[in-house]
């Protein structure tokens, strides 16, 4: 009764029966002590775990590598690792030897937690102790390498294991592949493929798809394609992540045609699409300009009763702002919010810079209001548009105010803000303005780049200061740019 009640976690019927069991001289064990601890420590009550501990002494019960090894796993679970530490220590203490069980918990727990050294200090103390790692001891510090992108001590690792006689399995195999994939090396992720395959260990779907969206984000949509018959010559079916890897892939790449092939495909081998391949698909159509197949994407997802998310909105928001379809925007935006899915400054940046674009800075400027009545704050991107919006129309009064407004709400400018006023008032004859945000911009930090010293000596030319522009001129050279031809 006690593992049964443990195992969904009713404390209180636990005690009760605990309670009973010794008004008739029947006292837990060892076994029954291990399993109640497991469970506190699964209900993340460490405090009650360990108070069952003590009581164990008390009782006049040893615990053994058992109960050890379930205390460092509720602890590490726990991320309570100091106490997991101490814990090991005292275990030793006790005469009680660790095995590789306790170091492989201990090891996961550091890589979790990302403390490298921590982790390979317990690896290193297993070897130096004569207790042969195994196939859990390499997978964590692999994978915590692969999260970390140290691809090379993760190869060494994987080396280092086969040098053990040990074979990784598809799991391992296909971290280091995604690993080197994220990093761009495809052509290492591919050996490792190869490596793979060498050793009797066949990729499976997943290892397929993970190969499949690092060539996509690579752009190499022809070995991707490759790739993909290499599956079904290999009996590999491919799922509904492969279809919408590649559909992403060609859409990035326009290639909608393909995309539109691969999603009839998908259809036909009756795998239903999720939200993810319809949001490709939208922002394909959305960057091709085809709204008329967007409309169609958009029925076809509400009859397979696929409903839009953030991505979607966000998506047909920006797609119309950018062609100053401000008011067709606003749409998305009140649908989206009677769905439940609230916007985010992306959104909001999506406005904003479609009231620009289309002349109409000043609303996008009032625009800011309803951010903050959302709880939504202004970023640089926001600010930056803006100035961007002002100093285009040139009006630079209203961008240097929507600049103090941005210094006023703490949101530090970047070079390319410093960048837009420089050149905006330079071009208006303001070298005065200009050299202001330009000893701010040094002021903070921020190091002009080429284009901040091409916009204030263009000016100071302009304006007749030949002076000030050598001596820019002479500055720009020692920082290393090289000043236009016509200079």
């Amino acid at each position: 009764m006690v593992h049964n009640y443990c195992k969904t976690l009713e404390f209180d019927k636990v005690d009760t029966v605990i309670s009973e069991m010794e008004k008739r001289c029947v006292f837990p064990d060892v076994v029954t002590h291990n399993v109640m601890v497991d469970a506190r420590f699964r209900a993340g009550d460490v405090d009650a775990a360990m108070s069952l501990i003590d009581s164990m002494a008390n009782k006049g019960l040893k615990p053994g590598i058992v109960t050890y090894n379930s205390v460092l796993k509720g602890l590490c679970k726990n991320r309570r690792l100091d106490k997991a530490r101490e814990v090991f220590r005292a275990m030793e203490q006790c005469g009680i030897a660790a095995d590789v069980w306790s170091f492989n918990i201990l090891i996961g727990g550091f890589c979790r937690v990302g403390e490298v050294e921590e982790a390979l200090k317990f690896y290193k103390e297993m070897r130096q102790r004569g207790i042969m790692p195994d196939v859990v001891s390499f997978s964590c510090l692999i994978g915590m390498f692969t999260r970390r992108g140290k691809m090379d001590h993760a190869a060494a690792y994987l080396r280092e294991m086969r040098g053990f006689g040990l074979l990784p399995d598809g799991v391992i195999y296909t971290m280091v592949i995604g690993g080197f994939c994220r990093a761009g090396s495809i052509s290492k992720a591919l050996r490792v493929r190869d490596e793979m395959v060498g050793c009797g260990c066949l990729p499976d779907v997943v290892t397929y798809n993970t190969l499949l969206n690092g060539l996509c984000k690579q752009r190499a949509l022809s070995d991707a394609e490759d790739l993909l018959n290499e599956m079904k010559e290999r009996g590999v079916p491919p799922d509904l992540c492969t279809f919408t890897t590649l559909i992403h892939g060609y859409c990035r790449e326009g290639n909608i045609e393909k995309a539109l092939q691969l999603f009839d495909t998908l259809l036909h081998q009756r795998l239903r699409p999720d939200i993810v391949t319809y949001n490709s698909l939208i922002d394909g159509m959305c960057r091709k300009g085809d709204l008329g197949k967007v409309n169609e994407l958009w029925d076809d997802m509400h009859t397979r009763e696929i409903f839009p998310n953030h991505v979607t909105y966000s998506v047909l928001i920006d797609s119309h702002c950018e062609k100053g379809q401000v008011e067709d925007a606003f749409g998305f935006l009140d649908e989206m919010v009677k769905r439940g899915i609230l916007p985010n400054i992306m959104t909001y940046n999506s406005i904003i810079k479609g009231y620009c674009r289309s002349g109409n800075v000043k609303k996008g400027q009032q625009f800011l209001q309803k951010m903050r009545q959302d709880n939504v704050l202004p970023d640089l991107i926001t600010f930056n548009t803006l100035i961007h919006g002002y100093v285009k129309e040139e009006n630079m009064h209203e961008a240097f105010i929507v600049f103090n407004i941005m210094e006023k709400e703490m949101v530090q400018p970047d070079v390319v803000t410093h960048n837009m006023l420089i050149n905006g008032f330079s071009e208006h004859g303001n070298m005065q303005e200009a050299g202001c945000v330009f000893k701010k911009m040094c002021a903070r930090g921020i190091e002009p780049d080429r284009y901040t010293y091409m916009s204030m000596i263009n000016g100071h030319v302009a304006a007749g200061n030949s002076k000030e522009a050598f001596q820019l001129h002479d500055e720009m050279l020692q920082r290393g740019f090289a000043p236009d031809d016509k200079f």
